[in-house]
């Protein structure tokens, strides 16, 4: 079972790609949603207010897999498709990649253009620092303070992420599993009879 996912923590620094006096500026965002690729967006035209295409592509999720090409006035699948074609060459989510032209006076053709935003892409991607990430699956615990000791030899022994803690009347714990160990690491809390365990959507 695969459960693990890559991506990046931070920005990249910015490449750049020449073709036939054509720049191709290079950038790679961490993203978490859809949201936040309109507002790097905003922060390249800022930062390049002559340039005239951004061509994007983005992926988000681990398991459902949500994506965007963006030519961006560049012909029909000439720019987005090859940048998002490196996304998935390098198998990376949770990411936007923009590359951002200066036409330099000669025009590169369908055929160059493909090549260009591919090479701009891989040039940024390969600068990128890659972190890879466990699909975790989150639970709810609910138990009494006698069973705390138990609860964190458990937690310890299986390295659990507490997510949140709530000491009151009771204890509430949120915890993040890796997916792959969550079907034994289940079977041990249930073990506990007195704790009540809720799975997390």
């Amino acid at each position: 079972m695969k459960d693990t996912y890559r991506t990046i923590e931070s920005p990249s620094q910015e490449t750049l790609f020449k073709e036939k006096g054509s720049k191709f500026f290079g950038y790679a965002f961490p993203i978490s949603k859809e949201e936040e690729v309109k507002l790097f967006l905003e922060q390249l035209k800022l930062k390049h207010p002559t340039a005239g295409h951004f061509c994007y592509a983005w992926q988000l999720g681990e398991e459902t897999i949500r994506f965007r090409a963006n030519d961006d006035g560049e012909p029909n699948n000439s720019a987005g498709q090859p940048i998002y074609g490196q996304l998935q060459s390098f198998d990376m989510t949770n990411i936007l990649v923009v590359s951002v032209r200066y036409f330099g006076g000669t025009i590169l053709g369908v055929g160059g253009l493909i090549q260009a935003y591919k090479y701009s892409a891989q040039l940024t991607l390969e600068s990128v620092a890659v972190v890879e990430r466990t699909i975790d699956v989150s639970y709810q615990l609910i138990f009494d303070y006698p069973l705390m000791n138990k609860v964190m030899r458990i937690v310890k022994e299986k390295n659990i992420h507490i997510l949140e803690q709530d000491l009151g009347i009771n204890c509430v714990y949120r915890i993040a599993v890796r997916k792959s160990e969550a079907e034994e690491v289940i079977a041990r809390f249930e073990s506990l009879y007195e704790l009540e365990l809720k799975k997390l959507t």
